[in-house]
């Protein structure tokens, strides 16, 4: 074509077209962009190997992150910009563009001989007589073709540059699928030799054998989930927009939009015309927004009517499995049509074993999308899910299915008969069945949905409720037909021991836990294996009603076989409970040893499975606090008891819990010199549900410290008033009763008292050190010095070794003149009260000013400094406080540096100098 000719003066692509200068501009970043580090220096690691694949979805911030870098990595003159068109199908328009860009950023001639200078020109030809041109490579003149020399001489000249030129392709999926180019720019780049880095900006991924540059370690990929915005910098995007959201409205905005930019900056802009930011964004309908006409567009549109067929119907999923889509569509092709939307980032991500799951907010304008083109079609997607998901095993995720077609009784039955009524009460789904089934209307019929209906009240303790659905769904089964299936029975079953817990019935629990174990023996060994929160739960609820009734013996060796479940995820919650209430009747048996062993390990148990702490059992703290008492380590069961409480704002009406946290109020207030507070505190106990039986423990103990209270409180003919309507059993209340009559000035009542006590009742210290000082404090009374003198020694000796200093406080001053007079009685009992201790007032220090401590102890510090000064060893020390050895020499160390002191004997000394012990 000649020149004179020539419309278009300028450089122009094979067919006479004028190369578009705009194709080779960087695009501009806006003001609002959020630079991501972590991106940008991905894409500076890449561009030292030959390829970088920047993938994702339309709108995910690919060409963004790229023009930013190229701009700010002060690579912008030795990089090239080319954003692909549809014609560049064509390979000769292809190149003519690709050589015209790495022409502008310096692919020149070398100088020398026959090309002095060089020139860089984009389209620079040297006519008909050179059709190489001055650069020595050419153009190509036919635009369907291009001269396999000419990328010869191009990949030549590459690998001659002074250094490597960065080539991005933006929009390269617009010609993604043709193999020619894909074929020619994997020659170029294999023998340009390092002279070329390559970056494809792409929805999909090129035809370049990608498989061998990632087995050499020589491609960088950024892909969609690497695009995607983190709550950190969604929150950096709101700043850009002046607009801030709560911590938690940050995360649901990111969770929603998948962290997709072109979402969350719709969204924002969206939201800064709205009052209240974060409620609209909350409440934000994406189906009917420009968010819902971007991704329409963008991708739905882009697609054959076939499959925007298929993503519609899938919307209704959770996840996306080939054989469910095509039950959903009636086809048989969605394995090959799942498999070319996920390459195509069409907004759909494989996430395994023929899996797919749709992007958050697509399925969400997918589903509006859906009623509006199908109306009445989503309940009929939802029941064919629920049935072929069912059919799979795949229980989880058929019940939202089966709920959303509003088809409850199947729903019901299906828990019910897969063994999930356990799953309902505990377990991680417990809170996600328990929220699915909320739904379910009171009117559905049938034993399962009656079942489920108990299983939902019977877990919130309501049993009144509880109990009629219950009778309901028994009387359903006897009415039926054909016989109630081994899963109906078990579920009836279990839920009777749950009933049985509930009311505090024993009897009841132990008959309903044998029926259940028959149902259990009656199913397959394979479907119960899939199940250990089955046998777990039923032993954990008998074990909780043996406490309740007071058969403590039988509620121990119950609650230790719950205990040692499997260890699963399902019964971790169940291991951490049934140890609570194990270390519960360990403490009412006056075990604080046992029972602070077996409350830690609950809690080590919660920790190791990761349960929250809001929703732990209140038991392990409330003995933790009871022991402390016991103890009379105030401030500590004050932080238990406050622990415990908050935990037990989950399950108000636990009978178990809610008796021992209103027992144990009052056991501090009176600890704390408050007697009328305790007093106080025990009227909660007065008005049990009319559906609970009556507890023996719970009366006893309100006996014990309500007559602990009157005599603390001077008035002993009250405190012998307290078991008047009923007379005393145990060794606890016999000893109580006796106190209550040397208070009245009748040793010889208590004495008589205290000899018909049974030799041996499995009382633990706690009960045993206040028999013993009883009885001392009765034999003081007659004058029996000797005697009362070697009661108390031996009270002491086995007061040791759980520092029971609670007893010893309320034995009265009779005990502390006991000591005085024979001092030799607290030899080697240093952890006694200091009101007790027989030594001498510490002396003051040289120049007359008390010592000070150089930084205040901790509390680990502290109870480390106690058993310290009660002669333990390091050893020893470790084993009480559950700590490693080492754990226990770095406290030493800080102890020791805190009182200035070098060795143990001067740290003891220097801590009572200053009242620490």
């Amino acid at each position: 074509m000649g020149t004179s000719r020539d419309p278009f003066p300028g450089p122009q692509a094979p067919g006479g077209d004028p190369l578009l200068a705009t194709r080779f501009s960087l695009p501009v970043v806006p003001g609002t962009y959020v630079r991501r580090p972590r991106l940008t220096e991905r894409l500076a690691q890449g561009v030292r190997g030959p390829l970088t694949l920047v993938a994702g979805a339309a709108g995910a911030g690919k060409t963004l992150l790229v023009a930013d870098w190229a701009r700010t990595a002060g690579a912008a003159d030795r990089t090239a910009w080319l954003t692909v068109e549809p014609e560049d199908h064509a390979p000769g328009v292809f190149w003519t563009y690709v050589l015209a860009a790495l022409r502008a950023h310096g692919l020149t001639a070398p100088a020398g001989p026959g090309n002095p200078g060089g020139t860089g020109r984009p389209g620079a030809s040297g006519g008909p007589g050179d059709p190489r041109g001055h650069d020595g490579i050419g153009t190509p003149v036919r635009p369907g073709e291009v001269d396999r020399s000419l990328l010869a001489r191009l990949a030549a000249r590459l690998s001659d540059g002074a250094g490597p030129l960065v080539l991005v392709l933006d929009e390269f999926d617009r010609v993604a699928g043709c193999a020619e180019l894909a074929d020619e720019l994997q020659f170029v780049l294999r023998h340009s030799g390092g002279g070329l880095r390559l970056i494809v900006v792409s929805r999909t991924e090129p035809l370049l054998p990608l498989h061998r540059y990632r087995a050499a370690g020589e491609v960088t990929d950024i892909r969609g989930a690497d695009l995607a915005f983190r709550p950190d910098e969604t929150a950096a995007l709101l700043d850009r927009h002046g607009m801030t959201l709560s911590g938690a409205g940050i995360h649901a905005l990111t969770e929603r939009t998948g962290g997709w930019a072109a979402g969350l900056r719709l969204c924002v802009l969206a939201a800064q015309r709205a009052e209240d930011p974060e409620t609209f964004l909350k409440e934000f309908e994406a189906g009917r927004s420009t968010l819902a006409d971007y991704l329409l567009a963008e991708v739905l549109d882009a697609q054959p009517r076939a499959t925007q067929e298929l993503l519609l119907r899938c919307s209704v999923l959770e996840r996306i499995h080939p054989d469910l889509a095509d039950a959903l569509t009636g086809r048989r092709d969605a394995a090959t049509v799942l498999a070319g939307l996920q390459r195509a980032n069409a907004f759909l991500d494989a996430t395994g074993h023929s899996w797919y799951r749709l992007h958050p907010l697509f399925a969400e304008i997918l589903r509006v999308h859906l009623r509006v083109r199908e109306p009445g079609r989503e309940p009929e997607l939802h029941r064919t899910a629920a049935h072929r998901l069912a059919e799979a095993g795949l229980l989880a995720e058929a019940l939202p299915h089966a709920a959303a077609a509003g088809d409850w009784a199947f729903a019901a039955g299906l828990l019910v008969e897969d063994l999930g009524i356990a799953r309902l009460l505990t377990g991680l789904d417990a809170e996600r069945l328990d929220t699915l089934f909320a739904r379910m209307p009171p009117d559905v019929p049938g034993p399962a949905a009656d079942l489920v209906r108990a299983a939902r009240d019977l877990g919130r303790h309501d049993a009144d409720r509880g109990l009629a659905e219950l009778y309901r769904a028994a009387a359903a089964l006897h009415r039926e037909g054909a016989p109630a299936s081994d899963a109906l029975r078990l579920s009836c079953a279990l839920l009777r021991v749950l009933a049985a817990r509930t009311t505090g019935a024993a009897d009841l629990a132990e008959t309903a836990a044998l029926e259940a174990e028959a149902a259990r023996l009656a199913l397959a060994p394979e479907r119960l294996a899939a199940h250990p929160e089955l046998p777990a739960l039923i032993l954990g609820n008998l074990g909780s009603a043996q406490l309740w009734a007071g058969r403590l013996d039988a509620a121990r060796a119950t609650l230790t076989a719950a205990a040692e479940a499997d260890d699963t995820p399902s019964t971790a919650y169940l291991r951490h409970d049934c140890l609570g209430r194990l270390a519960f009747a360990d403490i009412l048996r006056g075990r604080p040893g046992p029972a602070r062993a077996h409350a830690r390990r609950a809690l080590d148990e919660a920790e190791g499975a990761g349960l929250p702490p809001g929703s732990c059992a209140p038991a392990p703290r409330l003995v933790l606090a009871a022991v402390a008492v016991e103890r009379d380590e105030l401030g500590v069961a004050h932080g238990h008891l406050e622990q415990a409480a908050a935990s037990a704002s989950t399950t108000p009406h636990d009978p178990v819990v809610a008796a021992g946290l209103v027992l144990l109020r009052a056991r501090l207030r009176l600890a704390e010199g408050a007697p009328e507070a305790a007093l106080a505190e025990l009227e909660g106990l007065e008005k049990p549900s009319p559906a609970l039986e009556p507890s023996p423990w719970v009366r006893e103990h309100a006996a014990l410290t309500g007559c602990a209270a009157h005599l603390a409180a001077g008035r002993p003919e009250a405190a012998l008033r307290v078991f008047e309507e009923r007379p005393p059993g145990t060794v606890a209340s016999r000893t109580a009763l006796a106190r209550a009559h040397l208070a009245c000035g009748s040793p010889r009542a208590a004495l008589d008292l205290l000899d018909e006590l049974p030799g041996v009742g499995g009382e633990g210290p706690a009960i045993t050190v206040r028999t013993l000082l009883t009885r001392a404090a009765a034999a003081d009374a007659l004058g029996d010095t000797v005697t009362a003198q070697r009661l108390v020694s031996r009270a002491l000796r086995l007061a040791r070794p759980d520092r029971l200093r609670r007893p010893l406080l309320e034995a009265g001053p009779w005990l502390r003149r006991l000591l005085r007079a024979a001092p030799h009685l607290t030899r080697g009992h240093t952890w006694l009260p200091a009101a007790f201790a027989a030594r001498p007032a510490p002396a003051a220090p040289a120049g007359g000013a008390p010592p000070t401590v150089v930084e205040a102890l901790s509390e680990r510090e502290r109870e480390v400094l106690q058993r310290l000064a009660q002669l333990l060893s390091t050893e020893e020390i470790a084993a009480d406080l559950y700590l490693s050895v080492n754990t226990v020499k770095t406290h030493l160390k800080s102890v020791y540096r805190k009182l200035g002191a070098s060795r143990r004997g001067e740290a003891v000394r220097r801590a009572r100098d200053l009242h620490l012990l």
